[in-house]
């Protein structure tokens, strides 16, 4: 069966772009010292998988990395308590797989979604989609940042899940669940829409220590638009406090303003 037949449904474009680098992030992984601990390789139809265990100044991770029959390669990387969430969600997705009739093609959704779940790490978040197409049923893997940058996904054959998630709790058992770092959970992103602007604010933790990053997506008729700036959590309190001084600031213009224009014209006249 060739590599298209497996399922993967990704357009040529998208699957060279997840070839490179998954964003600054992974090219950071790239330039840093990193240490491969553990890897394991599985043939799932007419692809290889390859789930590497690696450690760098941020603590350790695991890089899945898949070779098609081709031999394009596609590459997510997960924080290793991502990881186990992921190993959950391929066996809650193997019981829904299980339970599905053969494959009609009469019956195949238009969007080709049989189930989606989504998982949030940091800056980073995870869609997980089981598919069917007229090639068969695979589970897609998407991988984004919430800065912007090119998508990155890998797509496991249906049949392969089971196996895939053995794998993956071996490698767990072994290196555990525990990213470093800061322990607490960090808080939810949050987002807020001002006429044509959309605000994003993600907060994360990189080797520097925690941050928020807050985007600003513009939309116009020639497209999407993005800015962001990064603030240390140092920063936070004197960022709250300047806010607050302008908000207060402005608070008194308004209803100085308020009140001049409130005034009767005569009243104000020379007598």
């Amino acid at each position: 069966m060739s590599d298209r037949e497996s399922g993967d449904d990704q357009p040529q474009s998208q699957r060279q772009a997840s070839n490179g680098a998954t964003g600054s992030d992974s090219g950071q992984q790239q330039q840093s010292n990193e240490q491969e601990l553990a890897t394991k390789m599985l043939q799932i139809q007419s692809k290889r998988f390859y789930l590497d265990v690696k450690q760098n100044r941020r603590g350790k991770f695991i890089k899945v990395a898949e070779i098609g029959a081709d031999g394009r390669r596609s590459q997510i990387f997960l924080a290793l308590s991502t990881a186990a969430d992921f190993r959950d969600h391929l066996g809650t997705f193997s019981e829904f797989y299980s339970q599905l009739g053969p494959p009609n093609s009469d019956t195949i959704p238009e969007d080709g979604k049989l189930k989606s779940e989504m998982m949030i790490k940091d800056n980073r978040r995870y869609y997980l989609d089981l598919k069917e197409n007229a090639r068969g049923r695979f589970l897609r893997v998407s991988q984004t940042i919430t800065r912007g940058g090119p998508r990155s996904q890998v797509a496991i054959p249906a049949q392969g899940m089971i196996e895939f998630r053995d794998n993956l709790t071996d490698l767990l058992d072994e290196f555990g669940t525990d990213d470093g770092g800061f322990k607490g959970d960090l808080p939810d992103g949050r987002h807020m829409r001002v006429d044509n602007k959309n605000f994003y604010f993600d907060v994360g933790q990189n080797n520097r220590g925690i941050y928020m990053r807050i985007s600003e997506v513009t939309t116009t008729v020639k497209g999407n638009f993005r800015t962001a700036i990064t603030v240390p959590e140092k920063s936070w309190s004197r960022f709250r406090d300047y806010f607050r001084d302008y908000c207060e600031k402005m608070a008194e213009c308004n209803e100085k303003s308020t009140t001049a224009t409130s005034v009767p014209a005569e009243s104000a006249s020379p007598q």
